[in-house]
């Protein structure tokens, strides 16, 4: 089993110990595609998922989660949290054993969904379906904050298939920009799309596409960095490995490429802290 490099009060510690005013934000990956993001005293939730609600589903299945890093922290301890986001319906994303303890220690925390999953998210949550915000792929909600507004669009996710129920997110808040792109492939046009919003990062999936897994793909290392690449982002950190046995991927192609195309990175441990202030500096056009 892969220790996080901070769990528990550990990560708690660290998440407490950085918040600070400075200009700057901070996030961690939580493992899968979850990552924590903290600007100016507000926390955002990108696509938790903090139980082993698949491991015991499939346990006796022949498709076995046997989960490969420890998980970061109890999601009812995350009682800080203002923004939380599901870019689709499947658990690792749309996780009722983390959403649940995550919704009722943060009563005022936004859940923000792609607008065609409403029912399914509140049948899964056991909530009113009001209560998510939904937004169309190319819509944008606006959510006022103490620190200033986060402004989240939907953006298009090609998960073995293009449709309104798969969302990536473009996130702004202050002069930052984070491009967290759900579960997906590419698909024509996306680098052009993507790259008008200027990603100061890109999250981004390395597992990968491969049939025998039975389960829907996602863009494999090289593929990530390229993207990056062409998006034009400062910096690329890639997700979604070392949570199941049966899909993940080795992070070195995803260096490799980064390395040969000059395409900057960021490796993260599950729980590890990373801060705005490593990015490299840029000049666009």
């Amino acid at each position: 089993m892969i220790e996080p490099a901070l769990k528990d009060e550990a990560l708690l510690a660290d998440i407490a110990a950085a918040n600070r005013d400075d200009g700057n934000f901070r996030l961690w990956w939580l493992g899968q595609s979850g990552f924590l993001v903290q600007w100016r005293g507000q926390h955002l939730l990108l696509d938790p998922y903090l139980s082993d609600s698949l491991t015991r589903k499939y346990a006796a299945t022949d498709k076995p989660h046997v989960r490969m890093t420890a998980r970061a922290v109890d999601p009812a301890k995350f009682d800080f949290i203002d923004v939380i986001t599901s870019s689709h319906n499947h658990t690792d994303h749309l996780d009722g054993e983390t959403l649940g303890p995550l919704l009722r220690a943060n009563q005022k925390a936004i859940l923000v969904i792609a607008a065609a999953n409403r029912k399914f998210v509140a049948d899964r949550l056991q909530i009113d379906p009001s209560l998510p915000v939904g937004i169309e792929i190319g819509d944008a909600t606006s959510i006022a904050t103490s620190a200033g507004p986060i402004r989240i669009e939907a953006v298009p996710a090609k998960h073995d298939e293009l449709g309104s129920e798969f969302v990536g997110y473009v996130v702004r808040f202050g002069p930052w920009t984070i491009y967290h792109s759900g579960d997906t492939l590419l698909y024509e046009g996306m680098a052009e799309r993507l790259r008008g919003f200027k990603a100061d990062v890109a999250l981004l999936p390395i597992n990968g596409q491969a049939p025998e897994r039975r389960v829907p793909g996602n863009l494999n290392g090289p593929e990530s960095a390229r993207l990056a690449k062409a998006i034009g982002a400062r910096t690329v950190i890639p997700c979604h490995y070392e949570m199941f046995e049966f899909n993940t991927a080795d992070p070195r192609e995803f260096v490799e490429e980064c390395t040969n195309i000059g395409q900057p990175y960021n490796i993260l441990r599950c729980g590890e802290r990373w801060e705005s202030g490593e990015l490299p500096s840029v000049t666009r056009s």
